[in-house]
């Protein structure tokens, strides 16, 4: 299990997620497959993820990730990845 987030570009919109399959999620919100959120601002950037060996640790993760302040979850993304950079190539 998986627990992303998504971004369209460095400090800007946020959205985390949580999957089985973190390749294809991916693939689907960059291909936007999916309406919603995702679809909508144009988040097509992997700028986070970290990998749950249960569905039950991935989702109370996802749920205290959404709670933090925005600054925290910047804070987050910049210590594994200062730069902004796609994730998602590492990942297939």
């Amino acid at each position: 299990m998986y627990v992303y987030i998504m971004s369209n570009k460095p400090n800007g919109t946020l959205y985390i997620g949580v999957t089985n399959d973190l390749c294809r999620r991916v693939y689907e919100h960059k291909n936007k497959l999916i309406e919603g959120f995702t679809k909508r601002y144009n988040l097509n950037i992997l700028v986070y993820y970290e990998v749950f060996d249960s569905e039950i640790q991935a989702i109370q993760r996802e749920k205290n990730l959404k709670h933090y302040t925005r600054q925290w979850k910047l804070n987050l993304i910049n210590s594994i990845n200062p730069e902004w950079k796609d994730l998602y190539d590492s990942i297939q």
